[in-house]
C-alpha cells in the first residue's frame, strides 16, 4: 500500500502540507484522494508504465497531487526549474520524452514559449492559460478512491546542471510494484534526522529542487506534515518556524545569510524553540556564517554533501562540526570516500584530490554515456566534480570544483 494511502487511512483529517502564502492546507484524505484521482487521469490519457511528466509550477498544492499520482500510475516525473530560459526548459522535454506538461498561470510567459512545443499534451492549473487546456476540467470526469491497476511505482527524472552547459537528466528505473513497500536504499536521514508521524517539516526552499522535493515526500510518508512556502523569506521563515512548531527545516548557506542579516530585535521576537533539526546543503557554508547560526539555534544544525546523482552522502553534526569547523562529514550508508590524484592514485590525509565515492549504487546519466564515463575511474568509483581532502579521521573538507 502506498505511504500516502496509509496515513490517509490512519488519520485522514491531520493535515499533510500546510501552504501558508495562500492559506491553504491539505489533509492527508484529500490529498490522497487527489492523487489518486490524477494517477486515473494519467492512466486514461494512455500513460504507459515509464513514460514521463514534467511539471513547470512553483511551490503549491497541484505539485504534490500530480507528484504522488504519477508514482501511483507508474511514470517519471520531472520537475523544471522555473528560472530556466526557454531554451533549456525545451531541452529538458524533447531529452527527458516527456508526453505531458501541466503548467501555472503564475509562469505565463515561459509556458506561452512552450505552447508549440510537438508531440506534448499540455495542460494548466488553477484559471488557465491560452493553448493548455484546464487541469481541473480534466480531473472532472475522474471519481475519488478508484483502485488502480497494479503498476510499478514512479520516480522523479531529475536533471542536474553546473553553471556551464545544458541539464543532464538522471533516470532511475523504477520501483517494481512488488517492492512498493520496501525501504529506500538510504534510510540514513531517517536515523540520524529523527522524521517521525510527529516531524513538522518546513521547507522555504522550491519544489524543483531535488532535496526540498525529496524530504517533503519524506516527510509524507512518516505521516508528517510540512509547511512549504511560496518562496523564501528571511523573517517569515522565523514566523512560520514559530506558528506551525516546526521540528525539521531545511535550507542553504544563503538563506543563512539572510536570517543573520536581520536586526537583533526580529531574531528574538519568535520562539524557535519546537526547532530540533536544520539540515543544511547544496553549497559549502562559510566557516563564520555557520559557527554563528550554531551560537544563534544551538547544535541543531546538520549539514549534508550529496548530489542528485546518489554516488554518495556525507553527514555532519554540529558538536563534531565545531570541532572540525569546515567538515562535511563522514560517509555514510557503507560508502566509502577516496581522494584521488589525476591518475586516480589514492592520496593520504591532507593532500588535496578529486573525491570519489565507492559502494553506491551506480547511475548513468540519460543518453549521455560519455559523461556518465567520466563520472567513474577504473576502479568504478565516482565523482560530482569536487576537489576535496580527508583528515587523519576520514571527515571530508570541500575545496574546489573541477567540474561544473
Amino acid at each position: 500500500m502506498p505511504r500516502l494511502t496509509h496515513w490517509a487511512r490512519l488519520t485522514p483529517a491531520k493535515v499533510a502540507a500546510h501552504f501558508p502564502d495562500t492559506g491553504e492546507a491539505m489533509t492527508y484524505a484529500a490529498l490522497a484522494s487527489r492523487a489518486n484521482r490524477v494517477a486515473q487521469w494519467l492512466i486514461g490519457l494512455g500513460l504507459a508504465p515509464g513514460d514521463g511528466i514534467a511539471l513547470l509550477l512553483e511551490n503549491r498544492p497541484e505539485f504534490l497531487e500530480l507528484t504522488f499520482g504519477a508514482h501511483d500510475a507508474g511514470l517519471h516525473v520531472t520537475p523544471l526549474s522555473i528560472h530556466l530560459r526557454p531554451a533549456e526548459v525545451a531541452h529538458v522535454l524533447r531529452d527527458s520524452g516527456a508526453r505531458l506538461l501541466v503548467v501555472s498561470p503564475a509562469l505565463a510567459a515561459l509556458a506561452a514559449a512552450l505552447a508549440e512545443a510537438p508531440g506534448l499534451a499540455r495542460f494548466a492549473v488553477a484559471e488557465g492559460l491560452a493553448g493548455y487546456t484546464g487541469y481541473e476540467a480534466a480531473l472532472a470526469d475522474y471519481p475519488d478512491a478508484v483502485p488502480l491497476p497494479p503498476r510499478p511505482v514512479g520516480r522523479e527524472f531529475l536533471y542536474s546542471s553546473g553553471t556551464t552547459g545544458l541539464p543532464k537528466g538522471i533516470r532511475r528505473p523504477l520501483i517494481a510494484h512488488a517492492d512498493r513497500d520496501a525501504p529506500e536504499w538510504d534510510m540514513t536521514w531517517k536515523a540520524l534526522y529523527g522524521f517521525g508521524a510527529d516531524t513538522v517539516y518546513l521547507s522555504p526552499a522550491p519544489l524543483y529542487h531535488a532535496a526540498p522535493n525529496r524530504y517533503v515526500q519524506r516527510t509524507l510518508a512518516e505521516g508528517g506534515t510540512a509547511v512549504i512556502a511560496r518562496k523564501f523569506d528571511a523573517e517569515a521563515a522565523l514566523a512560520l518556524t514559530a506558528r506551525f512548531g516546526v521540528t525539521h527545516s531545511q535550507w542553504v548557506p544563503t538563506m543563512f545569510v539572510r536570517l543573520l542579516a536581520l536586526p537583533e530585535a526580529v531574531k528574538q521576537r519568535y520562539d524557535l524553540s519546537s526547532h530540533r533539526c536544520a539540515i543544511h546543503a547544496a553549497a559549502p557554508c562559510p566557516v563564520a556564517v555557520k559557527q554563528r547560526m550554531i551560537e544563534w539555534w544551538g547544535p541543531v544544525l546538520w549539514e549534508y554533501y550529496a548530489g542528485s546523482e546518489g554516488v554518495g552522502t556525507t553527514v555532519i553534526n554540529s558538536a563534531e562540526w565545531l570541532r572540525r569547523p569546515g567538515s562535511v562529514g563522514l560517509p555514510v550508508n557503507g560508502v566509502m570516500v577516496h581522494i584521488t590524484d589525476e591518475s586516480g592514485r589514492d592520496l593520504p590525509p591532507g593532500e588535496i584530490g578529486q573525491i570519489r565515492f565507492a559502494g553506491a549504487p551506480r547511475f548513468a546519466y540519460h543518453e549521455a554515456p560519455e559523461k556518465t564515463a567520466a563520472s567513474y575511474d577504473a576502479a568504478g568509483r565516482a565523482t560530482l566534480g569536487d576537489l576535496g581532502w580527508v583528515d587523519e579521521d576520514g571527515f571530508l573538507f570541500l575545496s574546489d570544483r573541477r567540474a561544473d
